[in-house]
């Protein structure tokens, strides 16, 4: 039996750039037209929506992911070489931690969509 699930939805100015951007992320098409576009890793999926108007430095768009190894996906994409300034679009941030919440990292994309990776471990 499949464990629950819930997948988020993104806004996308351009399908083909995002598709890009999170390609080099190891996430491939599972589905794709003109009005939807859905992107997967393993068990991890993120569906998007045309929006060519967002601006991604005002972007509220969020989700979370939740791993049971974020050092490994950190590691991973720090490779990518994403900057992490905070005023830079798109860019990736080390692990931290915040009180009352489990170790994280934040992922920001193109279209200024943040992705906060949080460990299943606490």
């Amino acid at each position: 039996m499949p464990a629950d699930r819930i997948t988020a939805n993104l806004p996308s100015r351009d399908f083909d750039r995002t598709e890009a951007f999170y390609g080099r992320l190891g996430f491939l098409r599972a589905f794709r037209n003109e009005g939807w576009m859905i992107l997967r890793r393993g068990p991890l999926e993120i569906e998007f929506f045309p929006h060519p108007q967002v601006d991604p430095l005002g972007s509220w768009f969020s989700a979370c992911l939740r791993l049971d190894d974020i050092d490994s996906a950190h590691a991973e994409w720090a490779t990518l070489g994403l900057p992490s300034d905070r005023t830079a679009t798109p860019r990736l941030t080390g692990i931290f931690k915040l009180p009352d919440a489990p170790r994280m990292f934040a992922l920001v994309d193109e279209d200024g969509s943040l992705l906060r990776v949080l460990d299943n471990g606490g």
